[in-house]
């Protein structure tokens, strides 16, 4: 399998001169095709942090991330946003979702900023919603539905333009058990289907459970497992 993420000494503080405090101290990480990677770890570690480097929604002080061949931390924030937009789904606890757009209309915000033809993404649409279970909620508004609920519709929003790499903040905080498994299994089936690679942020055991490797950020570096389960040594 190819890498489709390769991240070497990276390094980030919150912010900025003398004040500044130090969350990510020379991280190294690779991801290959078709891998789910969950990122563990206390509240403040820096997971949300690396998830956002990772997802070009920032740059680091200093260090490497390339993502599908691209090398990210030499990108302009208009780059970074368009390959966002072709190559990588983003989805954070909050979801996001635009109250004003009906369930449907907002998965298919990414296609309309692709200019993707009204029928063929009509068709994606409808396929994405069956895929996530939300077929019948198609014409309602967000606010109208619950919390997993709306995760669905972000899932489906971030898989709309079939990404090379899903980028998952906690997807599960603040649901039901249930619902958390529920959510759980449609990103791993949604892996699984596609071959998209996945980083994603828990502290969810059923979540962690499903992941291919669990990797812990504690001090700033990443400890966790291989493929088979056996520990890893701290990055790099």
């Amino acid at each position: 399998m190819g890498v489709v993420v390769e991240v070497e000494e990276l390094h980030h503080s919150h912010g900025h001169g003398p004040d500044a405090t130090p969350v990510l101290r020379g991280l190294s990480l690779t991801v290959r095709r078709g891998e789910l990677v969950a990122v563990t770890g206390r509240p403040g570690a820096g997971r949300t942090t690396l998830l956002g480097l990772v997802g070009g929604l920032d740059t680091p002080v200093s260090g490497r991330i390339t993502v599908d061949g691209v090398r990210l931390d030499g990108l302009g924030e208009q780059e970074r946003l368009r390959l966002r937009r072709d190559r990588i789904g983003v989805v954070f606890p909050s979801p996001g979702l635009l109250p004003v757009l009906t369930v449907a209309e907002n998965v298919g915000v990414p296609l309309r900023l692709r200019n993707m033809p009204e029928d063929e993404r009509d068709e994606r649409v409808r396929a994405l919603l069956a895929e996530v279970g939300l077929t019948d909620v198609a014409g309602r508004r967000p606010d109208e539905l619950g919390g997993d609920r709306r995760r669905r519709v972000a899932l489906a929003r971030a898989l709309a333009v079939r990404p090379v790499l899903l980028v998952v903040d906690e997807p599960t905080a603040q649901l039901e058990p249930d619902e958390g498994r529920a959510v759980t299994e449609l990103l791993h089936t949604a892996v699984r289907r596609r071959g998209t690679t996945a980083l994603v942020a828990t502290r969810d055991p059923w979540l962690l459970a499903r992941a291919d490797r669990v990797l812990e950020l504690r001090d700033g570096l990443l400890r966790g497992t291989g493929p088979d389960r056996r520990p890893l040594p701290a990055s790099p």
